[in-house]
């Protein structure tokens, strides 16, 4: 495990991060326009409530990728949408498909001490007093590249009260015939050092149904038991319990909002989520090693008014719920440092 990936033991006094680099000014919108890398379509219009529009298309695959919060949009397969998604025009509910920076899940009345350092963020989900999701679910990412199957994007985050850290975030998501594949750089733009998490958030659909007939395989040995806010207390291991998905077996009526970890690999270092949908298209998520940890989220109560239970959410996670509170999984980034990781679904047929 490399420095910038250590949990933090030590605490020491920080000054303010100030930024010493800065993120090119960059031209091109999705309608009629490319990036500064020239030889894109445009597809989608520039004034939509989820910001700029990016269609990409290989073979049977289409994927549109949205500008605000470098949102996974909609992938279809021979034209079937295999997401739950909303119009772009709308805000929609429950993070569909977004990018969740700097930090993933929930900071426990957000506020967290980093290297000696009282921190507070805004409270964004006043019913559990947590600081839910980061700081970048409604800004607008800036086209670097577009082409026919790939679209690269980029973000600063400018330091502010109670994450006073310079970031700034490149993300390209590339669609080929096996699937769609997404990897984030992240760079500490500032001269302290930072702490930093991410997630993804997408929603699989059923297919015809609901989730309960979707045969679901999570390589997972170990899930947070948490308070009525959501606030992990402690884990335990899912052998004997309804969380134990380690064999793919129908989810059925299990209901999780739900963090896990001591996540099984493949021969490539992989983690890999197993979707049996009926009548729809088998899909498997994978994620690199970068990735410790992941939320299930099984839609029980959506925030408007689709179904409950019409998609299953699996976020792939750097660390897990209030990180920034115990400083599990965080990682920290020294001043200039990188850290890149991908996730992907594939297709199988």
């Amino acid at each position: 495990m490399s420095d910038s990936r250590r949990v933090w033991t030590r605490r020491s006094m920080m000054t303010t991060a100030m930024a010493t680099t800065t993120m090119t000014a960059l031209a091109g919108t999705a309608a009629g326009k490319t990036g500064r890398h020239g030889n894109g379509e445009g597809h989608g219009r520039t004034q939509t409530a989820s910001g700029r529009l990016y269609e990409l298309r290989s073979g049977r695959q289409r994927a549109v990728i949205a500008g605000v919060s470098a949102t996974l949009l909609s992938w279809q397969y021979d034209g079937t949408e295999l997401l739950v998604t909303h119009p772009a025009d709308e805000v929609g509910g429950g993070y569909q498909g977004k990018t969740i920076l700097p930090w993933p899940n929930r900071i426990d009345r957000g506020r967290y001490t980093f290297e000696g350092e009282q921190l507070q963020v805004p409270i964004n989900e006043p019913s559990r007093e947590s600081a839910l999701h980061g700081l970048m679910n409604f800004v607008e990412w800036e086209p670097v590249h577009h082409s026919h199957d790939r679209v690269v994007l980029e973000y600063l985050l400018h330091p502010q009260y109670g994450y006073p850290f310079p970031m700034s975030f490149r993300i390209e998501f590339r669609l080929d015939d096996h699937g769609i594949r997404s990897t984030l750089t992240s760079r500490n733009a500032g001269r302290t050092n930072a702490p930093f998490g991410t997630a993804v958030h997408p929603y699989i659909a059923a297919g015809s149904g609901t989730i309960d007939s979707i045969e679901f395989e999570l390589p997972a040995g170990t899930y947070y038991v948490t308070n009525d806010r959501l606030i992990p207390t402690g884990k335990a291991p899912v052998e004997g319990t309804k969380y134990d998905f380690r064999a793919a077996r129908p989810l059925g009526p299990t209901t999780m909002d739900t963090a896990f970890t001591d996540l099984g690999r493949d021969s490539r270092g992989e983690t890999v989520v197993k979707f049996g949908r009926t009548g729809g298209a088998d899909i498997h998520l994978w994620m690199d090693d970068t990735y410790d940890y992941i939320q299930v989220y099984t839609d029980d109560a959506p925030s408007t008014e689709r179904p409950a239970r019409s998609g299953l959410v699996v976020e792939p996670m750097t660390c897990p719920p209030n990180a920034f509170v115990t400083g599990e999984g965080v990682i920290v980034l020294r001043p200039g440092e990188e850290h890149t990781g991908s996730w992907g679904y594939r297709i199988v047929s």
